[in-house]
């Protein structure tokens, strides 16, 4: 495939310094789960705008963004951007579904320069990330409002601060351990931050980041959910502490949470539903409404009454072996159920009636398929990594848009290299860098080189959920910054910026309609501040909570240190 000139840039600064290293390393393993999708290559610099496109033969790459050097986070922005955001038209699956292996590809047969100049600026609003409803957690992708596209933008929450300049707020340095440790699990409220921590779920007060209240756990967390409902959220953790004959107890313990009073409302385990005495072991939890439901990778679920914790259901192992290795909550619940055996694998995503489990829409992928993951669940959204042409251990080729009945609307491939998006290896609902709002997934191109021949950027692009084709939408991340979504504000987007070596990370609002840029957050660019913010990163091996003015980036992991740098559980910083 031939490619495209790049666009033309104004001169870049580059970065001339290299990036701090990340204490604990991006994406430390996960040992109760599968651990999270190697870092990906990053993808090389975008050609100018298609003019044309015309459809290739399966197996030649889709119109995106060739690779290039590797490096992360160092962007730029173009004075007048070429619009590499064009739509381009989906693949389209076999007769009669089940999204095939073969996809149609497209190639770039003209190119044309279309200047754009991005003005920053315009109304703003910061929702918190479910148009005003209190039970869906910030900063997940299925807390994205509404998949309808004909429905009203609505302005988000979060009021643009009266300087963005932000400073620190309170840091709180990592305990001290000797191993790989997780501490998956943080959640903002208005008034109080919560974070795991070893065998334990501290709140923290968000004026200052005095410790407010401080949950003890019988041993350590291995899952949790970002989802929130009636002020309560679900934890996974194992029933007893490591010993070196039992290093890793079985991760069996379910527990909520109540995070304005820091109690623990109930916690518990079962028996699996097709006989055996020893409780279920789990990988995730998730949480609907009323309803928690966890599973396995190896199969085994069970779901609970929020309030006080009675079973409500439990999948049985059926004698296609058909088991539920997985569940995605928010507004609703479904799940990712795999029958048959290794290697021929058949998977059925599936909404559930959260009260019974019993199945109301199932759509059956591609023979050979062996993980699929949930983005969003109203819309329903499904990715998986068809073929294996996901690069970079990115875990995702492809997604799948499906109706309530179990029907596909959409296919959307995802060109390897191409895009930013990311799913855990194994873990059902473990995706990043992709958002769900204005019936669309906004979805970040892989970065590439900018003007200078050092300096990186990307864009935030997205696609229509109910055709699959590419929008015209597009926000540049600017100059040596990356820019990766957390979470929509009513039908705008907040973004985390990367920084280059000289500055500090940036949060955004995006405007659905126009796509313009308004700045909620800067942080300071001393060298200290900075090491300490850009040792997160907004993927697997970190959690980044915005929410009224105050950014909180936290592990998901601790492990021993290895530089004598100083290391964190969290960061925060705060705008006035």
């Amino acid at each position: 495939m031939s490619t495209p000139p790049p666009p033309s840039q104004p001169p870049s600064g580059g970065f001339g310094a290299p990036q701090d290293p990340p204490p604990g390393g991006f994406g430390a393993p996960k040992p109760p789960a599968g651990p999270p999708a190697a870092p990906a290559g990053p993808p090389a610099p975008p050609a100018g705008p298609p003019a044309a496109a015309q459809q290739q033969p399966a197996g030649q790459p889709a119109y995106g963004y060739p690779q290039a050097d590797p490096g992360y986070g160092y962007p730029q922005q173009p004075a007048a951007p070429a619009q590499y955001g064009a739509p381009v038209p989906p693949a389209q699956p076999p007769a009669g579904g089940g999204g095939g292996d073969k996809r149609t590809q497209l190639m770039i047969v003209g190119a044309a320069l279309l200047a754009i100049v991005l003005i920053v600026g315009g109304g703003l609003w910061y929702a918190s990330g479910d148009g005003g409803k209190e039970d869906i957690a910030q900063s997940d992708p299925s807390a994205s409002p509404g998949g309808d596209k004909n429905q009203a933008f609505a302005p988000g929450t979060e009021k643009v601060p009266g300087n963005p300049k932000s400073k620190i707020l309170y840091n709180q340095p990592a305990p001290a351990v000797t191993d790989i440790v997780s501490v998956n699990g943080s959640w903002l409220t208005d008034n109080t931050y919560v974070k795991s921590d070893v065998s334990k779920v501290v709140g923290y007060n968000v004026v200052d980041g005095g410790k407010k209240w401080e949950i003890p756990l019988a041993g350590e967390i291995c899952g949790a959910t970002p989802h929130v409902s009636e002020k309560k959220t679900a934890i996974l953790f194992r029933p007893a502490q490591p010993t070196a004959e039992n290093k890793y107890p079985p991760c069996t313990e379910v527990g909520v949470i109540d995070l304005e009073t820091g109690k623990l409302v109930w916690s518990g385990n079962i028996k699996s539903a097709n006989g055996g005495d020893k409780p279920v072991q789990f990988s995730e939890v998730t949480l609907s409404g009323k309803t928690v439901a966890a599973a396995g990778v190896s199969g085994g679920g069970a779901a609970w009454n929020l309030a006080d914790g009675k079973n409500l259901w439990q999948p049985k192992v059926d004698g296609e072996s058909c088991r539920d290795t997985g569940y995605a909550g928010g507004e609703a619940l479904a799940a990712i159920r795999k029958c048959g055996q290794h290697p021929n694998y058949t998977l059925h995503a599936q909404l559930l009636d959260p009260a019974t489990g019993a199945p109301t829409g199932s759509y059956k992928l591609s023979q050979g398929i062996e993980y699929a993951h949930i983005v969003s669940t109203k819309p329903f959204v499904v990715a998986a990594d068809v073929g294996d042409n996901a690069k970079g251990g990115k875990g995702v080729s492809d997604l799948f848009v499906v109706d309530p009945k179990g029907e596909l609307k959409a296919r959307i491939p995802l060109a390897a290299g191409s895009f930013a998006a990311k799913c855990g290896s194994t873990d059902v609902e473990k995706c990043s860098n992709m958002v769900v709002g204005n019936g669309k997934i906004y979805v970040p191109s892989a970065e590439h080189q900018g003007q200078s021949p050092t300096g990186r950027t990307n864009e935030l692009l997205s696609f229509d959920l109910e055709t699959g084709k590419q929008t015209t939408d597009r926000a540049d991340a600017g100059e040596r910054y990356t820019m990766y979504p957390l979470r929509m504000d009513g039908s705008n987007i907040i973004a985390y910026k990367v920084p280059p070596y000289d500055k500090g990370g940036q949060i955004v609002s995006i405007d659905g309609k126009t796509m313009k840029e308004t700045l909620l957050m800067e942080n300071p660019a001393d060298k200290d501040i900075r090491r300490a913010e850009t040792s997160f990163s907004p993927d697997f091996s970190s959690e980044l909570r915005y929410r009224g003015g105050k950014l909180f980036m936290s592990k998901q992991n601790v492990s021993k240190p290895y530089s004598g740098d100083p290391e964190y559980l969290f960061v925060s910083f705060t705008a006035s």
